[in-house]
């Protein structure tokens, strides 16, 4: 799946960046923190479960793993296809939801699959609603342009190579990123579809709440970019130097506020490094209408966030090694400094994340899930 592919080319060229440049924000950390479990592969995913418990997302496993008070852990029988991915989750009463999905191959728009799926106390598992038919029908981003604008020449652009595109529309493309509940409705940050979903829990109808707008950036001279998984990578002419490239916003997380909004991490369609810098942003949604404001950016890598009761919001910078606190205000501050964290949940007075969440598959898991108090 092209989405896929942009995100994870995106994170490895921003780790060579990160290796030399440190964390983006300055400060030394406060903070104590203790490791609940370990052993996890690739947890890009952290919720609230049931009780005193924590769901962590072992993504590219396709796992839904549950972390206990005394650490010990529990795999839900989520019944996902192997090969498929598991991603955000959230639970009300006895039942938790979650997203699955899995990449259309080859590009094949029939080959995509995604969902939103329920298991009970008992251990059924429900199907609630297609994302990817939804995709394929609405495409809500289809007419969202991206790349350059006209003041960059076909002539320009002769030699630019197929991936990643000098000028397109939105494509056929959907990844059930995240996720939130409320009521009867589901939130859902798709970041193939770059957009907020409003799911009926009752009947599984979708709607498009919010397609987040594209994240421009001048593009420098000199600037080098992936092309693929595998370290091509491609110079750019000096013709597009000075101009800009409109990236796509890819959200990552979604969470509800204390004041009825919903909080969007947006982790943008391409490199973040020296050149370009930190791209990342929070977005804020009014759910009633769709309306769209930035609430804040230039934060690195902006995987998950968490909202407080009291309106304050932390962020995993997944190559920045920091949680990031901002308060109600927008005030920023470094609240944690830990490796590599994927996704933060509040829970009472307690904030949970997972680090270590991207590893050498060559060595054993070493994903964590932390505990630290927030008092």
């Amino acid at each position: 799946m092209k989405k896929r592919l942009t995100l994870l080319a995106s994170m490895a060229a921003t780790a060579a960046f990160i290796a030399s440049a440190g964390p983006a924000v300055a400060g030394d950390s406060t903070q104590d923190y203790d490791v609940l479990a370990s052993g996890f592969v690739s947890p890009l995913h952290l919720s609230a479960g049931p009780g005193k418990s924590v769901l962590v997302s072992q993504d590219f496993l396709g796992v839904l793993t549950r972390v206990n008070r005394d650490g010990s852990t529990d795999n839900l029988a989520t019944e996902t296809p192997k090969g498929w991915e598991v991603a955000g989750s959230d639970t009300r009463g006895s039942t938790t939801f979650f997203l699955e999905s899995v990449g259309a191959g080859q590009g094949d728009p029939a080959a995509l699959h995604g969902y939103l799926k329920s298991i009970d106390a008992k251990g059924d598992v429900d199907t609630i609603a297609n994302f990817a038919d939804y995709e394929r029908r609405k495409n809500p981003d289809g007419k969202q342009r991206y790349g350059f604008g006209d003041d960059v020449s076909a002539k320009c652009l002769a030699d630019w190579p197929a991936f990643p595109p000098a000028k397109y529309k939105g494509l056929v493309d959907s990844h059930p990123y995240a996720l939130a509940v409320k009521d009867d409705t589901a939130y859902v940050a798709d970041a193939g579809m770059n957009a907020v979903l409003k799911v009926n829990l009752k009947d599984g109808d979708i709607d498009t709440l919010a397609v987040l707008p594209p994240r421009p950036a001048v593009i420098p001279k000199g600037f080098v970019v992936p092309t693929d998984m595998h370290g091509g990578t491609f110079k750019v002419p000096d013709c597009v130097a000075g101009h800009k490239y409109a990236f796509e916003p890819v959200p990552t997380d979604v969470a509800l506020g204390p004041d009825g909004m919903l909080y969007v991490t947006s982790l943008p369609g391409g490199t973040e490094g020296p050149e370009l810098g930190e791209r990342g942003a929070i977005f804020k949604i009014n759910p009633s209408n769709g309306d769209v404001d930035l609430w804040a950016d230039h934060i690195l890598t902006p995987t998950g966030l968490a909202v407080t009761d009291e309106g304050d919001i932390y962020v995993a910078s997944l190559f920045g090694g920091e949680i990031v606190k901002f308060t109600c205000s927008g005030h920023r501050s470094q609240f944690l400094k830990v490796n590599l964290p994927a996704d933060v949940e509040v829970k009472g007075h307690n904030l949970y994340a997972t680090i270590d969440a991207l590893g050498d598959p060559s060595q054993p898991p070493a994903g964590k899930v932390i505990k630290a108090d927030l008092r």
